[in-house]
């Protein structure tokens, strides 16, 4: 794997298209609709986030966002790492630039909401390691058993 280079994603790019596709996919089939909080391609075209792709080359790596929630506070929206990159701290370089992004911003807090069956082990993992730590629901967000809510500062 070269540097990656992460940069706005293009939501026109039939590759960000394509991955965010199996986001939305793979998100579905962990938990019953009513607790699935995937945001589909087209209400990350209107909602006020920040996407970001990285990418190895040509080969796109992964997508991440940061969705603005109020003046001080952002939640991390569609973070996904392709699988023929997994376990290459794909993951992580996309954090550590939506962690810079948040803190460009202005944001003090960042906060995001992750699956809490063992498919989501890993994610939750990463997001414990970089600081985050359990919360109670933000933003829209309800008590939901399916659901784990992470938060910290900026």
């Amino acid at each position: 794997m070269t540097a990656l280079r992460i940069v706005p994603g293009d939501f026109d790019d039939t590759r960000v298209v394509a991955l965010l596709a199996g986001h939305f996919a793979a998100m579905r089939s962990t938990a019953p609709e009513e607790s699935c909080h995937v945001m589909p391609l087209d209400a990350m075209r209107e909602a006020d986030l920040d996407f970001f792709a990285a990418w190895d080359g040509e080969d796109l790596a992964g997508v991440g966002a940061v969705k603005r929630l109020d003046e001080g506070h952002g939640e991390i929206k569609s973070m996904h790492t392709a699988a023929a990159f997994r376990r290459r701290r794909v993951g992580q370089a996309i954090l550590d630039h939506l962690l810079s992004h948040a803190a460009a911003l202005g944001l003090s807090r960042l906060s995001l909401e992750t699956g809490a069956s063992d498919f989501f082990v890993a994610a939750r993992a990463l997001y414990a390691r970089n600081g985050f730590s359990n919360c109670a629901p933000f933003g829209p967000y309800k008590s939901d058993p399916n659901s784990v809510f992470m938060t910290r500062c900026v």
